[in-house]
């Protein structure tokens, strides 16, 4: 197994992210799509955190009647920042893309959020629809940064993790198959992402080999001296994994399932009753159907690609006030001096 080109979900090919946050003015928020090729894209969903703040999970359930959505979007905002799916449902309609119906379509657009309300300093200011559309533009026109940026951008601009700076973490891989295997993570999570006694990250040992190389265990010193700062409020990972192979609703579902054992070795505690842990499963389809053997292998990554991601959103994100990067505080793990 290796990595995709750009080693991020957009190596699963004909999807498209794009990103579009807002820092100052009372604001630290932002919004993420996910938009599917022409046609659309199966979905599934599993949603394990007992505060979740959702759209449209209903209508993947395998016996509801959509078969494909046409883009997720992941945002802060709490239950606010859902308006930001209106934005993207409207340029979607625009472009005439959605579920036909006489008189049109109605585009499907799966959401979910991350609690982030307040860390710019004023608790309404939240992702609208406008963000929404931002985030569609860039995914459509290629917009501002890369696609598979990794950090504090789009729905992880003001996330928190276990007290460190969260933020949107990506990873691939494409099986001995030619399967491909991606997950894109928002990371915002009550838990740590360290293991426990150490300051390294548990994600990381689910690694390709190579992707992690640089990284050491921090010295003791830096694990002593971190005290990170109590969990006050709700708080939520969320995030996608897809595959290019053609699943079915269930499978999807089942894909997003086996991704939460990936977040849960990657976060601990995870699913606690202050997250709202979601995570969506897509299949593009542009590959055969898999047989049992293949499913397994797709199954089995999914979980690894989650916890990798996971990982990179934790290396890249950009400390802050009141949530310092991963980097600022164990600089001896990436050999730098404290």
């Amino acid at each position: 197994m290796k990595g995709g080109a750009t080693n991020s979900l957009v190596d699963v090919a004909g999807l498209r992210v794009g990103h579009a946050q807002r820092v100052g003015d009372g604001y630290r928020t932002g919004t993420t799509v996910v938009l599917a090729p022409e046609g659309g894209m199966v979905a599934g969903v599993d949603v394990r955190g007992a505060a979740p703040g959702t759209r449209e999970t209903e209508l993947l359930d395998p016996r509801n009647l959509v078969e494909r959505v046409h883009a997720v979007v992941l945002t802060g905002g709490s239950a606010y920042g859902l308006s930001a799916a209106c934005g993207v449902m409207d340029c979607l309609a625009d472009a005439g893309i959605g579920f036909p119906v006489e008189g049109g379509v109605v585009p499907i657009v799966p959401a979910a959020v991350i609690y982030d309300l307040g860390r710019g300093g004023d608790f309404r200011a939240t992702p609208d629809g406008l963000f929404g559309a931002a985030a569609y533009d860039a995914a459509v026109n290629g917009g501002a940064g890369s696609p598979w940026t990794n950090g504090s951008v789009g729905a992880g601009t003001g996330a928190v993790a276990g007290g460190l700076a969260g933020g949107v973490g990506t990873a691939s891989a494409v099986l001995p198959s030619g399967a491909t295997v991606a997950a894109l993570a928002v990371v915002n999570a009550a838990g740590s992402v360290l293991d426990p006694g150490s300051g390294k990250l548990a994600g990381t040992r689910y690694g390709l080999p190579g992707e992690f190389g640089r990284l050491r265990e921090p010295v003791d010193e830096e694990v002593t001296a971190w005290q990170p700062a109590k969990v006050t409020s709700f708080n939520t990972t969320i995030g996608v994994v897809a595959t290019d192979l053609a699943l079915t609703k269930a499978q999807c579902g089942k894909l997003a399932g086996v991704a939460h054992d990936g977040l849960a070795r990657a976060i601990r505690p995870a699913h606690t009753m202050v997250d709202g842990d979601t995570i969506f499963g897509l299949a593009t389809c542009t590959q055969p159907v898999p047989d049992p053997d293949g499913l397994q292998d797709v199954l089995a990554a999914g979980a690894d690609v989650f916890s990798r991601a996971v990982a990179h959103a934790i290396l890249a994100a950009t400390g802050r006030a009141d949530a310092p990067a991963y980097r600022d505080v164990f600089p001896s793990a990436l050999g730098e001096i404290s």
